[in-house]
């Protein structure tokens, strides 16, 4: 009897044995399966713009995403100029001193969105000059940052003419009373600094908090902001007022 249960043991312990390998051998096959699921529905949800960058990738070729829609709508191009809050009155008295030139002499359209408070430039039938929305963008740009109307007229009148903007932060890190002391540099006294600075220069500048926009030629804007950036370092007036009457003489 010993005998016998002991080859019954044994034979249930090798029936249990190859149960468990059958039952592994399914979990591998049924992962393995789950995997290829898994796989296929990926390649399936591949949008056509990551289709189109791996065909443009193998071909050697730049891929470039989709025209948008309002690009398509009869060959209309839209520019937009968002406008900030403390903007809104200015722009709102000189509507007409912007308006007219954009309309009248570029040949383009132009609206305020009160909903999204974004100028809106955009061309039409009349439009002679692709090239005119991007001057009249920047000529609304530069009313937007603060230069009077009739200094940012000369970004549709001259080809040479543009913005160039920095942060006094970029030249030299200050906090606190240190950065209102620099700003206050910049503009001197009943704002004399600038106005020396803008008459030796021929540009036209905007203290705008920590921010500095200038308008003007390549190298008229080059040597006031190298002048802008000495006096933000700690530089007297006097020295770069002697170092911009070097530049302009030379």
């Amino acid at each position: 009897m010993e005998q016998v249960t002991y080859k019954m043991a044994a034979v249930s312990e090798d029936t249990l044995s190859a149960q468990d390998a059958t039952m592994d051998q399914d979990e591998e096959w049924k992962k393995a399966g789950k995997g290829k699921k898994r796989k296929r529905n990926n390649t399936e949800k591949m949008d056509d713009e990551q289709a189109g960058e791996a065909a443009s990738a193998t071909a050697g070729r730049p891929y470039f995403p989709p025209v948008k829609r309002e690009k398509l709508q009869n060959g209309v191009e839209v520019r937009k100029i968002p406008v900030p809050a403390h903007r809104y009155t200015p722009l709102k008295e000189n509507w007409m001193k912007i308006f007219t030139p954009v309309v009248e002499q570029l040949n383009l359209q132009i609206r305020f969105n009160l909903k999204i408070r974004n100028v809106e430039i955009r061309t039409c039938k009349e439009t002679t000059d692709v090239s005119h929305l991007q001057k009249a963008a920047d000529f609304v740009r530069a009313f937007i940052l603060g230069f009077e109307v009739d200094d940012a007229l000369a970004l549709l009148r001259l080809d040479d003419i543009f913005i160039d903007s920095f942060d006094v932060q970029d030249v030299k890190h200050l906090k606190g009373d240190h950065l209102s002391r620099a700003i206050g540099r910049l503009a001197g006294k009943n704002g004399k600094t600038k106005f020396t600075i803008e008459n030796q220069t021929r540009t036209r500048i905007v203290v705008a908090d920590h921010r500095v926009h200038i308008l003007g030629a390549f190298a008229n804007t080059a040597a006031a902001r190298r002048a802008l950036c000495e006096l933000i370092l700690g530089s007297p007036p006097s020295k770069v007022f002697g170092h911009i009457r070097n530049v302009v003489v030379t």
